[in-house]
C-alpha cells in the first residue's frame, strides 16, 4: 500500500483494515501481470481509489480463469473469502484481506498481496518451529484444506505469517490435503482448542460468520465446518495422515 499512516497491524502495508477494506472492495483494478504457475488464472493488480491517493497490489482470482474440477462446483473465488471469514472469527490472522467483487476479467477474488520472504516454505518454518504453523495445521483441519502445498504459507518481513490460496477448502467429505503433518499426535495448544471451541458454538448457533459462510458455501459444508473444529476440539490432538492421497502434488 502507499500513502496514509503506519500501519496498526497486519492488514497493510500502510494503513489499516477499515481503509484498506474500503479499496479493495471500492477501488479501480488494474491488471499488472499474471502468476504464472497458478494451476488457475491468478492476476497480480493494483487497487486504486477515485483520487488515487491511495493505491495498493492485489491479488485478483476471476471465476472465469477457473478450472472446472469433479469435485467442487465452479466459484471457487468464494471459498477463499470463506477461508478469512473463518480465520478472522478465529483470531488467527492467517488469511489476508479478502472480498469479492466485479472486476475486469468478471467476479472473482481480490485478496490484499502480502510482502513476504523469499524462498521461505512451509517446510522451513515448521522447521524453524514458528508457533504460527500450529495455527496453520489446525486451521487446515477446520476448512478441511485440500491443497496446502509448501509455498502456501508465506513469511512477512516482520515475522508474521500468512496462510494463502484456499480455493479447494470447506468440501463436506473428508479432503485434507497437506504438508503439514509434523504436529500429527502433539495437543493442539489450549488457546488453539479455545479459539475453536468458540467457533463451534458460533456456527451451531448461527451465529459469527455463519451467516456470511451460508451465502458462500453449501449448507452441509458450514455444519461440517463446525464438526471439524468440535472435532478436534475434543480429540485435543492434531491428526495423522489419513487416506490414499494425505499430501497435496506438487509439494511446493
Amino acid at each position: 500500500m502507499t500513502d496514509g499512516p503506519e500501519p496498526e497491524g497486519p492488514w497493510s502495508l500502510q494503513f489499516g483494515l477499515a481503509e484498506a477494506t474500503e479499496l479493495l472492495t471500492g477501488g479501480t483494478l488494474e491488471i499488472l501481470g499474471r502468476i504464472p504457475w497458478a494451476s488457475n488464472v491468478t492476476l497480480l493488480a493494483r487497487a486504486c481509489d477515485q483520487d488515487g491517493e491511495r493505491s495498493g497490489a492485489v491479488i485478483y482470482k476471476p471465476q472465469r480463469g477457473e478450472r472446472p474440477l469433479w469435485d467442487f462446483p465452479t466459484g471457487l473465488y468464494r471459498r477463499e473469502l470463506a477461508a478469512f471469514l473463518v480465520s478472522q472469527a478465529l483470531g488467527w490472522d492467517l488469511v489476508p484481506l479478502t472480498v469479492v467483487r466485479d472486476g475486469p476479467l468478471g467476479v472473482g477474488s481480490v485478496q490484499l498481496f502480502v510482502e513476504a520472504e523469499d524462498d521461505v516454505t512451509a517446510f522451513d518454518l515448521v522447521a524453524s518451529q514458528h508457533p504460527a504453523m500450529l495455527a496453520v495445521a489446525a486451521f487446515d483441519v477446520v476448512v478441511n484444506n485440500a491443497d496446502r502445498k509448501g509455498g502456501h504459507t508465506l513469511l512477512g518481513p516482520d515475522g508474521h505469517v500468512w496462510a494463502i490460496d484456499h480455493g479447494v477448502c470447506f468440501h463436506a467429505e473428508p479432503k485434507l490435503r497437506t504438508v503439514v503433518w509434523d504436529y500429527a499426535g502433539q495437543p493442539v495448544p489450549d488457546e488453539l482448542l479455545e479459539d475453536l471451541r468458540r467457533l463451534g458454538a458460533e456456527l451451531d448457533g448461527g451465529r459469527g460468520p455463519a451467516p456470511e459462510l451460508g451465502t458462500l458455501l453449501e449448507p452441509a459444508e458450514v455444519v461440517a465446518i463446525g464438526r471439524r473444529a468440535a472435532g478436534l476440539v475434543e480429540r485435543g490432538v492434531y491428526p495423522a495422515p489419513d487416506g490414499d492421497r494425505p499430501y497435496p502434488w506438487p509439494l511446493v
